[in-house]
């Protein structure tokens, strides 16, 4: 618990879960929390106020649009750490997997025999009328039976400390560069506080993006042109459309970018044409073709969905994800982990 006179001894969670103290306080949260409460209030927020400052000069910062006094603000960065243990890793780890398996599995069978629909375990017009259900879809098989390729889980406690789901974004989720960049920062501004202590390394998530990507490209393509198709510079994410472009090592392109002959994509690019086979699209479904969606999409590739029905390139997210994740079908979801 908080020392005598330290930084942290005013301090009173309540009935609420504590990710730094628990119940009676955790043991692998307790180096940090002792230096936390060496720690002079002055030189926290010093500290809190240069991290900021960075976070500024870096660009680091996500649009607002129904704010029309600040259009782009910093990422929030919160001074005390989460710190999460081995064994609860390894909770998340199993049960997002699991989590993100049900939802490939889900979405395959709407889109194919639709057991699910027949059985009635969940109801047939809550899925076929949702705005976010493609009947396009139906019948195409995509790779590794994959919808669901990069999936953003918004985990909190309960008053006990088990995880529980708020939601799963299957659509164009978008946050992981604002952990990375966390962590960087977290590690600049307070380098005191994770000395001498083990953890588990990030950096390598565009490595690791670039070769799950790679694993779901069109049969018999064994070296991949993969792209990120981003909306443009206006758009909210767009530093983060920079950011993992950059760590994948993959270009970053718009939609003028790209153009579909002979039902394939291809890049323009200084030298010609260069066909893609893998794109990371950052563009919701209405607007990543206008022959096929809204015709009048500016931001998206003519023909894009006829390559994607004929396999001769792989979207991630796929088109149609938006049903899985919407609030209506969430009831269906089961809201804690259930590993097995």
């Amino acid at each position: 618990m908080p020392g005598e006179g330290g930084l942290l001894s005013g301090y009173d969670p309540g009935e609420f879960y504590c990710e730094m103290f628990g119940r009676r306080g955790l043991s692998h949260t307790r180096i940090i929390r002792n230096r936390l409460d060496s720690l002079a209030m002055q030189g926290l927020r010093r500290r809190s106020k240069d991290a900021e400052r960075e976070l500024f000069n870096l660009g680091i910062t996500f649009t607002v649009y129904s704010d029309k006094d600040s259009i782009d603000r910093i990422l929030p960065f919160d001074v005390i750490p989460r710190v999460l243990s081995a064994p609860d890793w390894a909770v998340i780890d199993a049960g997002v997997k699991q989590r993100v398996a049900a939802l490939n599995a889900f979405l395959w069978d709407i889109y194919h025999r639709e057991h699910i629909l027949k059985d009635g375990i969940v109801p047939l017009d809550l899925v076929k009328g949702n705005p976010n259900y493609r009947p396009e879809m139906c019948g195409i098989d995509v790779p590794c039976k994959t919808y669901v390729h990069i999936c953003g889980t918004d985990i909190v406690r309960d008053e006990h400390g088990k995880f529980q789901v708020l939601e799963d974004n299957a659509r164009t989720p978008s946050g992981v560069s604002y952990v990375v960049e966390n962590r960087h920062l977290m590690m600049r501004a307070f380098p005191d506080l994770a000395n001498g202590i083990s953890i588990a390394d990030i950096d390598d998530y565009g490595a690791r993006l670039m070769r799950a990507l790679a694993a779901v490209s069109p049969a018999g393509v064994s070296d991949p042109t993969i792209v990120l198709l981003s909306p443009g510079v206006y758009n909210s994410a767009y530093f983060e459309h920079v950011f993992l472009a950059r760590e994948m090592g993959a270009p970053l392109v718009e939609g003028q970018d790209l153009v579909v002959e002979r039902d394939k994509v291809y890049m323009r690019t200084t030298s010609g044409l260069e066909q893609v086979h893998v794109i990371y699209r950052r563009l919701n479904d209405d607007f990543l073709d206008p022959e096929a969606f809204r015709p009048d999409s500016m931001l998206g590739v003519p023909g894009l969905f006829r390559a994607y029905r004929k396999g001769n390139v792989t979207l991630a997210n796929a088109v149609g994800t938006g049903v899985a994740d919407d609030k209506a079908v969430y009831a269906y979801m089961p809201l804690s982990f259930a590993i097995t």
